[in-house]
């Protein structure tokens, strides 16, 4: 069994994780002196983390309705 969330629960969840993820970055960053380049790579591995979870369908973000879904012919 594979572990699927639905869509309005993703889309919950990435806005949770967006902003605890800007949080953690922020105040993090803020505490300690990082340079941009460090800030660069912790952005991108939260993104890449997001990203994998989109792609092996664990996440199924609907995007609150905003766009319509494809339709597969």
């Amino acid at each position: 069994m594979k572990l699927q969330l639905s869509p309005l629960v993703s889309d919950i969840f990435i806005c949770i994780y967006i902003l605890v993820s800007l949080f953690f970055r922020f105040y993090f960053e803020s505490k300690t002196d990082v340079g941009p380049i460090n800030s660069i790579v912790i952005g991108a591995s939260f993104v890449v983390i997001i990203w994998s979870l989109i792609k092996l369908k664990i996440l199924n973000p609907n995007w609150f309705g905003l766009f319509k879904p494809k339709k597969n012919k």
